[in-house]
């Protein structure tokens, strides 16, 4: 006899999962057979997992570059630590010459920089292949801002991107390089997905820098003490142009009107 029990959202998420349990199959599906809006839901949703599987499977089993490994970053880290505690110490019984061993530990620490352009390529490497949970919160939903905010430390705008044919799915907290950061998800027409992360920097402002991999790119800028990566498709130019887009609504700056916006950015910065 088939379980009667009314079917949740949660179970038709792990029935298009292929994770109900055996009991549950059999409810799950004579439930559908009579709920003609929860089967068409069912189809959509297996019908994006399929897309978003083809777009970005090979991204999701490819090989992290030992740069990005969280593990090497804290290694390193530590790495460096000991090797500057270390030198102290010495330096403190043999002086100049620990002295300069000391110096030279610290030329091979990775700066704050480098560590938040890996946790965001990482952060959107690791999401933008999920067909469930791709975000924490949903753009819908009025505590997005206010949380991430809260929890960043700054006031956080998510740009309109639709200019781009971009809509903001949603976002999530995440580990930063001292403190939480924040990432917007945004996805294309075609399913393209593109990431905004952003996190505290000790560091000085910098214009734009662009940096890849084999599969996506990623634009990144700091400016009063935050750091800002756009990340999405490996496409320089495109980048670029959504990153100044998005650089100045989050700086609440008035539209460009007479060139591009990555044209005025470049050049007012200097890159």
């Amino acid at each position: 006899m088939v379980d009667q029990t009314p079917v949740t959202e949660y179970e038709l998420h792990l029935y298009v999962d292929g994770e109900l349990p055996v009991g549950r199959r059999e409810a799950v599906e004579a439930w559908l057979a009579n709920h003609a809006e929860d089967a068409a839901r069912v189809a959509s949703w297996r019908e994006q997992a399929t897309l978003i599987r083809q777009r970005f499977a090979h991204i999701a089993e490819e090989r992290v570059p030992d740069k990005l490994k969280l593990a090497a970053i804290t290694r390193t880290r530590r790495s460096w630590g000991a090797i500057a505690a270390t030198a102290a110490i010495a330096a403190f019984f043999v002086g100049g010459i620990a002295g300069w061993v000391g110096r030279g530990a610290s030329a091979a620490a990775p700066s704050e920089t480098e560590v938040f352009t890996s946790d965001a390529m990482v952060a959107h490497r690791l999401y933008i292949s999920e067909v469930r949970h791709p975000i924490e919160v949903k753009a819908e939903e009025d505590h997005l801002l206010p949380w991430l905010s809260r929890r960043v430390g700054t006031t956080l705008r998510a740009p309109d991107l639709s200019a781009f044919g971009l809509k903001l799915l949603g976002g999530r907290l995440l580990p930063g390089v001292a403190s939480p950061a924040a990432l917007f998800m945004y996805e294309g027409g075609s399913g393209e997905r593109y990431t905004i992360y952003c996190s505290k920097v000790d560091a000085a402002r910098t214009s734009f820098r662009y940096e890849d991999n084999t599969n996506f790119g990623s634009v990144r800028w700091i400016e009063g003490n935050y750091g800002w990566a756009l990340s999405g498709p490996k496409d320089r130019d495109l980048l670029k142009s959504i990153a100044s887009a998005a650089y100045d609504q989050i700086e609440n700056r008035p539209p460009p009107t007479s060139r591009s916006s990555a044209d005025q950015l470049l050049s007012r910065r200097g890159s």
